[in-house]
């Protein structure tokens, strides 16, 4: 994004905005907060099969911008950037979703290793072993491996799937309504509920996942603290997001 011949304070460009959709504030609003969108993209882009193109996730994520920007309402408590980041990533999710890139066996396999978790916890009552997963499948444990291998290699945001995969379309497939407050407040709801289960995983999965997404440490990084390779703490990370969504999903049976 250029720059703007224009300078305007950050409260000069919300109030000429708010007062007179004024079409210059609201462009020069896109370039102010234009890193936001690089940052959520940068963040999504880490996982991604290199095919996928960084470029085509900025440029829906302007989109999520440009939305959060029409409809932001300073009274409701929020901070923009607050705001902005989860429509934003939905955006881009949402062109991601649109490709359907992901292969049918990948999900298909993710689906039945998401049903042979939730299967095996309740029987056991306690989170099951790779071993066991595999088993249940009828499959090796190296084949068990490679499905994950290859549910990480196609995975996008996998915590924010679980968040909009828990959520009733009507809060989170259209912009408009995924800004609502009703919507926002549930989805704060889900993610206080997956903090609550993340802390029943087996310490090996818990510890990955807060390394990752609170410490925002990489793969490679993981791999380092953990004394195992990155493609490791891959398979690690995808099992414990497939354990997640399938105590989500029977969550909402229950």
């Amino acid at each position: 994004m250029n720059a703007l011949p224009i300078r305007l304070t950050i409260d000069k460009a919300w109030q000429q905005w708010h007062e007179d959709k004024d079409p210059i504030a609201r462009e020069w609003l896109v370039v102010h907060y234009a890193s936001l969108i690089k940052f959520v993209a940068g963040r999504l882009a880490a996982g991604l099969p290199k095919r996928v193109d960084t470029g085509d996730l900025i440029s829906a994520g302007v989109f999520g911008l440009m939305n959060a920007i029409d409809r932001f309402d300073p009274l409701q408590g929020f901070t923009f950037e607050t705001y902005a980041v989860p429509r934003i990533r939905g955006a881009i999710l949402d062109s991601l979703r649109a490709l359907d890139w992901v292969p049918r066996s990948v999900r298909s396999h993710s689906r039945a290793i998401e049903t042979a978790i939730a299967e095996l916890e309740h029987s056991l009552k306690r989170a099951p072993s790779d071993e066991e997963i595999a088993a249940k499948l009828e499959i090796s444990d190296e084949e068990f491996q490679k499905r994950l291998a290859n549910i990480a290699a196609s995975s996008v945001g996998p915590l924010d799937h679980i968040v909009a995969d828990s959520t009733p379309t009507s809060t989170h497939s259209d912009m408009h309504k995924a800004t609502s407050p009703d919507a926002v407040v549930e989805a704060e709801e889900l993610r206080k509920v997956m903090r609550q289960e993340i802390k029943k995983l087996p310490d090996r999965e818990r510890t990955v996942l807060v390394l990752y997404y609170e410490e925002n440490l990489t793969l490679s990084e993981i791999g380092e603290v953990l004394g195992v390779t990155e493609s490791r703490v891959s398979q690690i990370h995808t099992k414990a997001v497939l354990q997640l969504r399938s105590r989500m999903h029977l969550a909402d049976v229950v």
